[in-house]
């Protein structure tokens, strides 16, 4: 393994992630970065051997990490990118600002990002990946959004440097966002906080929110295929035909689709990275062998599988 550069954040060799996903599951990494700042994250991006993969994680709300591990520098964004600025109908979050907690702080001010209350994950994660809800994307709020290349350059990135999709943006490889800027329209904070709680109930009744998930395992079709282009229509839902396929509640290892939203992929308990990814597979397999649809992951899958 290559010197690494010195740094005043914490710099962890052979870490395991699993305990930083939501799943629960998955292999260590060559290191885990938790820098101490812009600046430090900077230098060390810049310092670092090219040679070296990086991989940014947010809250790991959305990942599969495999049960080998990752062979990279994981960076992992903590206390000094998750402050919460608002100016005007401006919302300024740090990468590391949890969705949930955005969406709160601006309506405490009147400002309607209620779409990010249920969106598990932190602000980082809803910018790559176009997170959205009840109709309402990432993309329709962001003005604009800091990052740190992976040459340790702080750039300034606009809409049209991501190309936000349906679920997919084009950040640059390496590139580490470290904030977001987002427009918000005004509304009553009363009414806000209201409907952020209706969203709440709504999504304990239909989603096994108390179980260990990563959220949407699959995005929803569009049409027949998740092109991801800026037309495509997603009124086709994944749980649909996953449930029409019959694999409502099928299970492998200790992996599970669950009963109650067969797009949520469970850690019952026991399962390893494996058993979640194979399900997630045999599940596509049915479902395209019975509806001739192709679905695509949602949930992102990193690294190595374990030997045999």
């Amino acid at each position: 393994m290559p010197q690494l550069p010195d740094t005043r954040g914490r710099l962890t060799p052979d870490r395991p992630l699993a305990d930083l996903t939501w799943l629960r599951v998955g292999g260590a990494a060559d290191w885990l970065f938790q820098p101490a700042d812009h600046e430090d994250l900077a230098a060390f991006l810049r310092d670092l051997d090219p040679a070296v993969a990086v991989f940014p994680m947010g809250v790991g709300s959305n990942l599969i990490v495999r049960d080998g591990g990752l062979r990279a520098v994981v960076i992992r964004l903590g206390r000094g990118f998750n402050g919460i600025e608002i100016e005007g109908t401006r919302v300024t979050a740090g990468a590391a600002a949890l969705d949930a907690h955005v969406a709160r702080k601006a309506a405490d001010a009147g400002l309607d990002l209620t779409f990010l209350r249920t969106i598990p994950g932190a602000i980082g994660g809803a910018v790559r990946m176009n997170a959205g809800c009840y109709g309402t994307y990432t993309a329709d709020h962001f003005v604009s959004a800091t990052a740190i290349t992976r040459a340790g350059k702080a750039v300034t990135l606009r809409a049209s440097d991501l190309d936000f999709r349906y679920r997919q943006t084009d950040l640059p490889e390496g590139a580490v966002i470290t904030s977001a800027t987002f427009d918000a329209p005004r509304g009553d904070p009363e009414a806000l906080h209201e409907r952020m709680a209706a969203q709440l109930r709504k999504r304990d009744e239909t989603q096994p929110t108390k179980d260990r998930t990563a959220g949407s395992t699959f995005r929803n079709p569009a049409g027949h295929s998740s092109t991801g282009r800026a037309d495509d229509t997603h009124e086709l839902k994944a749980w649909k035909v996953i449930d029409d396929a019959g694999m409502r509640g099928a299970t492998r290892g200790g992996a599970q689709m669950s009963p109650k939203h067969p797009n949520f992929l469970v850690n019952t308990g026991t399962a390893t990275a494996a058993d979640l990814e194979g399900l997630g597979e045999e599940v596509r397999k049915k479902v395209f062998q019975t509806s001739g649809i192709e679905l695509q992951w949602e949930i992102m899958r990193v690294g190595e599988t374990a030997p045999e």
